[in-house]
């Protein structure tokens, strides 16, 4: 199975139907030179039996154990969608990816307030006992993390499993691993690159009942996350933010084109009770406070086997067709089908070869850098850096650093001054005389309460 899926011009896709047309993966293994010949392609070679023995071999050396698709410890309601990893790479308490998750993702550069709605909804999840899903990216992904380590998270990443990207959540990765784990499905040693990223977002809403989305520009690889979801038949919320700000206005163009909007976890809970999904058997979430978001009956596993076997096709990138809808037609209909809406089909598209069947072969020895795929990411120290959730390398930041670190943690919704010096990890006395010189120059203003926003 790893050589099928490490062959060259393999991905998950073609993966599963050679399976299907051939029985297993040494048939289609030898039935692959065959193909690629008929197909034009002269001295095509699968996968050598040393290079996924070296990746084995590294994998171990990681600490780290190999999941197949048909395998028991494979994620039940990742295994449900087209595209399903045919093998993946975990490190950390394999427990984790048998229970009910939920994905929070959103920006890298977030401002305080979304890290701290992040960290709030992340916390409510964990509590009522769901796994809260993420790409251990910086901003959101990071905040969630932090938020649900104690009761379990799951980062799935980019790169191999012993290439933590961003460096600075090394610490982070590692406390993950005591209850929750990591996941990626590509080889051992693999740095990410920009095409990575999309194939990663698939997984980790193919884990997740449901995807909330916290502060996502128009362009953001979160809103790629939320077609995703919306094209597994996963739920898709988001949380509302402020017009103004342009990180929220991807949040705002997926609720109104029909995604959920959630205040809280107890929001987020009324719609995954009574989903009936893999994974989510038994699932009672007993928050104790009453959500005002309605409840739809969601569409099951059981209902797409019965579409499946009637003929219709699966929902894919680029060729869903509309669904029929009850009521307002921009909300999505009942059985948790959303179509993209005009904000995720803008977004930046999947790469046709996003899959693994675009990376070099495992064992070639190439190893390329890994420039962040989004060029409005925040700088390399990270905001998150406090001492709330770890030690602050920048406590001796120069001043037109710190300048810049609050500024992108400020937007046109007031934010606590208290909590702008948790996020910066500084003391009080260093962030006033920055917030004098901004005030006076008409960057900032002061409201009562201790508030600051964007003037």
């Amino acid at each position: 199975m790893l050589r099928l899926i490490r062959s060259r011009r393999v991905g998950p896709a073609t993966f599963h139907r050679l399976i299907a047309e051939h029985g297993s993966a040494a048939a289609a293994l030898d039935a692959l030179p065959g193909i690629a010949a008929a197909a034009g392609i002269r001295g095509y070679e699968p996968c050598p039996p040393g290079v996924a023995r070296a990746e084995l071999a590294a994998g171990a050396r990681a600490g780290a154990r190999l999941l197949r698709t048909r395998g028991p410890h494979y994620p039940p309601l990742l295994a449900t969608i087209s595209d399903a990893p045919p093998v993946l790479w975990l490190r950390g308490r394999v427990e984790a990816l048998h229970r009910p998750a939920g994905a929070v993702v959103g920006a890298r550069n977030a401002s305080s307030l979304g890290l701290r709605m992040a960290r709030h909804l992340a916390a409510g999840l964990a509590e009522a006992g769901l796994v809260v899903a993420a790409g251990l990216a910086r901003g959101i992904d990071t905040a969630a993390h932090q938020a649900s380590c104690a009761q379990g998270t799951i980062a799935v990443m980019a790169g191999g499993i012993d290439v933590i990207y961003p460096a600075e959540n090394r610490a982070l990765a590692d406390r993950i691993c005591d209850l929750g784990c990591l996941l990626t499905e590509q080889p051992p040693g693999v740095e990410p690159v920009a095409r990575h990223f999309p194939a990663r977002n698939r997984i980790v809403s193919g884990i997740s009942a449901a995807v909330v989305v916290i502060e996502a520009a128009c362009r953001s690889g979160s809103l790629i996350t939320a077609r995703l979801a919306g094209e597994q038949g996963r739920e898709v919320m988001a949380v509302p933010g402020h017009p103004l700000d342009a990180r929220a206005s991807g949040c705002n163009a997926l609720i109104r084109d029909g995604a959920t909007l959630v205040r809280n976890a107890e929001d987020v809970l009324a719609l995954i009770r009574p989903l009936s999904l893999p994974g989510l058997d038994g699932f009672r979430a007993d928050s104790g406070i009453e959500s005002t978001v309605p409840v739809r009956a969601s569409r099951t596993a059981a209902s797409r086997s019965v579409a499946a076997a009637a003929g219709e096709e699966p929902a894919v990138a680029g060729n869903r067709q509309p669904s029929a809808r009850r009521g307002d037609a921009t909300k999505p209909h009942r059985g948790g089908q959303y179509d993209a809406p005009a904000a995720v089909q803008n977004a930046q598209a999947v790469p046709s070869g996003y899959g693994p069947e675009a990376i070099a072969p495992a064992g070639s020895g190439q190893r390329s850098s890994a420039p962040d795929p989004h060029p409005h990411a925040r700088p390399s120290a990270s905001p998150l850096s406090s001492p709330t959730f770890g030690a602050s390398p920048d406590s001796t930041s120069p001043p037109a650093e710190l300048r810049s670190r609050l500024l992108q943690l400020l937007g046109p919704s007031p934010t606590d001054e208290d909590s702008l010096i948790r996020d910066l990890g500084i003391a009080p006395a260093r962030l006033a005389p920055t917030l004098l010189d901004l005030e006076l120059d008409g960057t900032i203003t002061r409201l009562p309460g201790g508030r600051i926003a964007l003037a």
